[in-house]
């Protein structure tokens, strides 16, 4: 079996991703700071979970060793400590792509960001940028494919389930940069893109775009997200010099929900230039066909319908 070793794997799409390499014969070994936040993937047949500091450049070359490919998912919304934009998004991918080059090993993935640039308005875009522009320079030594999604959602995403829970605990919705666009996309699209691409040298040395068959404003996400509760909440879209004021606000939060950097992210829609290349061979899922499924779960009425559910599927499975 071929060996993929996955940086981020323990994550929201690294979950999807490590199971979909699982299903599909390769043996996944996933690297994560601590082994415990990856524990629900070990009981997967072929994966192997490590624990290793991927900032030790002597322990991740150990851990690269033997691998047909790495598939790079690390990223971060927020700066603290040593995780920093530059350290994580552009330096960890350059020695990434260089130590492949040691190694021998000639495929590497690496998740960028939609509207990524040198000239973005944020940190977070600019460095994104930089990661890409990093690993693209090793591909006459690499095999590169490198995708760019807008906000990916699916059942433990951070972005609808959050909004869900401010909508169920606040009466009124505060939103910064109401008229930014989006373009969701569904994980398990994401993760079949980076699959199907895997062996695929119709792939080799491109970026792709990644968004859903629809755009949306962000006022009408959060809309969304009402009516498929079915709660209704006034909406108070703020204008740009206080979306920066709230971002700077809730820098100072416990739990930092938003900052400046994120609301100069949205000053640029999170939107493809492009349609979904035909060899990636994934047919797109709306939002509207996954989110309400996993969204009324968290209520009551949700979540016995769901039960129901469950019981009439197992009792059709005996019959």
């Amino acid at each position: 079996m071929k060996k993929v070793t996955v940086l981020g794997g323990s994550g929201f799409v690294g979950s999807s991703l490590v199971a979909k390499l699982d299903a599909a014969g390769y043996q996944v070994t996933v690297i994560s700071r601590r082994r415990e936040s990856a524990k629900h993937l070990i009981l997967l047949p072929k994966v192997q979970v490590v624990q290793c500091d991927i900032y030790d450049q002597h322990k991740l070359k150990s851990m690269l060793e033997g691998s047909f490919a790495v598939i790079n998912l690390v990223g971060i919304l927020h700066e603290s400590g040593r995780s920093s934009f530059e350290q994580v998004h552009h330096q960890l991918p350059r020695r990434l792509a260089q130590l492949c080059v040691e190694l021998g090993i000639d495929r590497l993935i690496h998740m960028g960001a939609l509207q990524a640039g040198k000239s973005a308005p944020s940190q977070y875009l600019r460095s994104k940028a930089a990661g890409e522009s990093a690993v693209s320079e090793f591909n006459k030594k690499l095999n590169v494919t490198i995708f760019k999604p807008s906000i990916i959602f699916g059942r433990h995403d951070s972005f609808f389930n959050l909004f869900a829970s401010l909508v169920k605990m606040l009466p009124v919705i505060v939103l910064a940069k109401p008229d930014a666009k989006f373009q969701p996309i569904w994980v398990e699209d994401v993760t079949s893109c980076m699959v199907n691409a895997l062996e695929n040298t119709d792939t080799y040395s491109k970026t792709y775009e990644l968004g859903g068959p629809q755009v949306y404003t962000f006022r009408e996400l959060i809309q969304k997200v009402m009516t498929i509760l079915g709660v209704s909440r006034p909406i108070i879209g703020l204008s740009d010099k206080l979306s920066y004021l709230q971002g700077f606000a809730m820098e100072f939060m416990p739990v930092k929900l938003m900052s400046r950097d994120n609301v100069r992210s949205m000053r640029v829609d999170s939107v493809t230039t492009q349609a979904l290349a035909p060899e990636l061979g994934v047919s797109l899922m709306p939002l509207e066909a996954v989110v309400p499924e996993y969204l009324t779960n968290a209520t009551p009425r949700g979540a016995y319908d769901a039960f129901r559910s469950a019981a009439g599927r197992a009792i059709n499975a005996k019959r």
